[in-house]
């Protein structure tokens, strides 16, 4: 029984990987996923989610279980890769479906137009988040403040493309794939190329396909979560807390130095390559460490 129980807590320290689909948000996500833990009798255990996407977006949705959960600000910080769709002549106030339309424009670029404005959305660039996001002004969210008719102001910042390529080309829509850094707005890069074009726009398809180490190769339905559940097999669709850091280098270490980094203490150790590195013992991960010149200091420690 003390077997089961030990490999019940391992398995509950990982990632689900979720397709989420067009129409709910990244928090109801989290509750079908509590409710698959308890309908797989599972021991009651932290969720929390990778990196929110928008009701109307579909895609890769990570979600971290027990000391996964941990991670979190790591998975929001990792590249993210989608693929898009903007419809051109008309601009909505939330730049994407779901709003009312406040500009038009009789004009429809063409596809060589639109491939050649593409250089300058690539690299780093200046960007204006939408008003309809959940950013913060003065303690509030600019959505609700938006929602409210208040004018919403958001100060412009630096967001990298690493790709972007034009795909498809029909009628009045173009169709794009992007690979994109942290903080980057899909609505707000849709606004931004229309705009350059000549004309205005707003997204109408918006498909999240990876999330750092993540992809939809990886993902399972909401009903095949809840099928798996119900079957009492929820282990198979569980990664291990490791596959989150697959841009992490791993370091080895003694059964002495991880009851050391458990307690958070620092190890007089120095690496060849400064940054971050996942300390293991015996393959089983104890801490996400920072390797600098004075030693490893514990950046998250994982109780496994």
């Amino acid at each position: 029984m003390a077997d089961r129980r030990r490999t019940r807590r391992l398995m509950l320290s990982g990632w689900i990987i979720l397709d989420k689909p067009v129409g709910i948000g990244s928090t109801p996500c989290v509750s079908a996923v509590k409710r698959a833990l308890r309908e797989a009798g599972e021991a009651k255990t932290k969720v929390g989610h990778g990196g929110t996407l928008d009701p109307l977006a579909s895609g890769v949705l990570p979600i971290a279980l027990g000391e996964a959960t941990k991670l979190a600000g790591h998975m929001l910080d990792a590249t993210k890769d989608y693929a898009f769709t903007v419809t051109f002549g008309a601009q909505t106030d939330t730049l994407d479906l779901e709003g009312a339309v406040i500009a038009t424009s009789p004009v429809r670029p063409t596809a060589a137009t639109v491939a050649e404005i593409l250089p300058r959305f690539t690299g780093i660039i200046d960007q204006i988040p939408p008003a309809y996001s959940a950013l913060k002004v003065d303690g509030k969210r600019a959505y609700d403040l938006a929602r409210a008719g208040e004018e919403v102001a958001l100060a412009t910042r630096q967001v990298t493309i690493h790709q972007l390529r034009l795909i498809e080309f029909v009628g009045d829509s173009a169709t794009f794939v992007t690979s994109v850094s942290k903080g980057t707005y899909i609505r707000s890069l849709a606004r931004d190329l229309a705009v350059a074009a000549g004309t205005v726009g707003h997204v109408t398809r918006l498909r999240r396909t990876r999330a750092g180490p993540f992809s939809l190769a990886q993902a399972i339905s909401l009903d095949k979560l809840a099928d798996l559940a119900k079957a009492r097999q929820l282990d198979g669709a569980v990664l291990p807390l490791i596959a989150g850091l697959d841009d992490i280098p791993a370091l080895p270490v003694t059964p002495e130095e991880a009851q050391l980094l458990r307690n958070g203490q620092k190890l007089d150790r120095t690496l060849a390559t400064p940054g971050l590195v996942l300390a293991t013992d015996a393959g089983r991960p104890v801490a996400l460490v920072e390797a600098g010149t004075d030693g490893l200091r514990v950046v998250r420690g994982f109780n496994i």
